[in-house]
């Protein structure tokens, strides 16, 4: 998400940092072109219109600091601007007891496996969440809600198939929760394929029996200038909360979450990134200001990372790859930590500069079938082998090819490799090198030519 904006930003500010002198002129070119980024990102027109004006008040006559480059002052006005647009501070969910938590939104957008997203994070915050399904024309939805509950052990209730009056169905949900241990409900609504007086008229007057704390509205972030027009309707309708967007893993170009939050007022309070459950992320608008800018998100990248992986046995790999005793035990490790955190590519995003790098890498780097043949591969090696792998000669080489259905070529080439990921490893120079690269550093690109020839396309085919 937000890779063609990014791109056209990061072209556009390079081209503004190699400018010694910021003249009102030279600031005009760049607007012009950062409002033609922002459109072809589905940025509603008076969203992108308002924002630029904003960024030209504050950037033409500016004092320019003598310890920051002029261009690096511009983008500095584009990046607070970006995050106020985004809004500001993250905004978090009322969730004093007893809180009840409404969501809406047209079918597709994700709104049934997101109740469960929200209640899986809740849950492990502490708190104790209740789902209840209110969608009384899909059965299917009712269904795929009752299993995503029990696969995150979330007690749910479920309407009977016959019932057709969503107040009464609402009330016995509530005298059911008073028999649960719960501290939030979770409600999943229906969606329509489109916006009709139908759907509002039952939203109304399920959400004036209800009364929640919070009414988010979940919309598909590749839904372009359609969910602009999504989110003023339910939000003039039920008065949103907030917003939930989701699918922002995908490769859409994402100006629907620039616009919402202008458009409706509301803040953007949660993010889904995926598919698994859990993969639901609060929004932070600063944090997404700097990934779209290329900054990175260090922070989210820890969050996501300290979730998933063991303490004790990062700790471990860690100080062995500080020693030089890196073997290939210690990679099979590695590699089931990475697995265990999602798509590799994903988390890499978070990292600053990691667009630069990807585009230096070749288009199968993140093969998960790729990552497969190289666990076989390392699977099939004996322990010895493993954690002596200059021992593993021509027949050895040939019997792990043999064992793991891959080809001798991709042994030789992942023995290969990973000689030179422990030499990368062993030398603080190339190290230092490599994180330089992934800051964007002047030499950026020879550095990253070393990552590759150091790195190289582990478990791939030799060309």
């Amino acid at each position: 998400m937000f890779q063609s904006l990014a791109d056209s930003l990061d072209k556009t500010f390079r081209n503004l940092r190699g400018v010694g002198k910021i003249s009102e002129s030279n600031i005009t070119d760049a607007l012009r072109e950062i409002r033609l980024a922002l459109l072809e990102a589905d940025v509603e027109f008076s969203v992108a219109r308002d924002f630029i004006n904003r960024i030209k008040d504050k950037a033409v006559g500016v004092d320019v600091l003598k310890s920051i480059k002029p261009g690096e002052q511009i983008v500095k006005i584009f990046h607070d601007e970006l995050a106020d647009l985004l809004g500001g501070d993250n905004a978090p969910l009322d969730l004093n007891p007893p809180a009840r938590i409404l969501l809406c939104g047209l079918n597709g957008a994700g709104k049934t496996t997101t109740a469960a997203k929200l209640a899986y994070r809740l849950k492990k915050e502490g708190r104790r969440p209740v789902l209840v399904a209110i969608d009384l024309y899909r059965p299917a939805a009712i269904e795929q809600l009752a299993t995503l509950a029990r696969q995150v052990e979330v007690p749910c209730y479920t309407p009977d198939a016959s019932e057709k009056d969503l107040v009464k169905v609402a009330k016995d949900a509530l005298k059911w929760a008073e028999t649960q241990d719960h501290s939030v409900i979770i409600f999943d609504t229906a969606g329509r394929q489109e916006l009709d007086d139908n759907l509002i008229t039952e939203l109304k007057k399920l959400h004036t029996f209800l009364a929640p704390k919070e009414t988010l509205l979940v919309a598909d972030s590749a839904a372009g200038q359609q969910a602009v027009s999504v989110a003023t309707h339910f939000n003039d309708a039920v008065g949103l909360t907030g917003i939930i967007l989701t699918k922002l893993d995908g490769d859409a170009r994402g100006g629907a979450a620039l616009s919402m939050r202008a458009v409706t007022g509301k803040p953007i309070k949660y993010i889904g990134e995926g598919e698994k459950i859990d993969q639901l992320g609060e929004f932070h608008p600063v944090r997404m200001a700097d990934r779209i800018l290329g900054m990175g998100d260090i922070v989210g990248m820890v969050e996501q990372v300290a979730d998933k992986i063991n303490e004790a046995d990062a700790m471990r790999s860690a100080q062995r790859m500080a020693e030089g005793k890196f073997d290939f035990t210690d990679f099979l490790d590695q590699m089931k930590m990475i697995q265990n955190m999602g798509p590799l590519e994903g988390l890499l995003g978070l990292l600053p500069g990691f667009s630069k790098i990807k585009k230096q890498l070749p288009s199968n780097a993140f093969d998960g079938k790729k990552m497969k043949r190289t666990e076989a591969i390392v699977l099939s090696m004996t322990k010895d082998e493993r954690v002596r792998p200059e021992i593993i000669r021509g027949t050895r080489r040939a019997r792990i090819a043999k064992g793991s259905g891959t080809t001798l070529q991709e042994v030789n080439a992942l023995l290969k490799q990973f000689g030179q990921m422990r030499e990368m490893m062993r030398s603080p120079h190339k190290m230092k090198n490599m994180m330089k690269a992934m800051s964007g550093g002047a030499d950026s690109l020879d550095q990253l030519g070393d990552m590759k020839r150091g790195f190289g396309n582990i478990g791939g085919k030799r060309r």
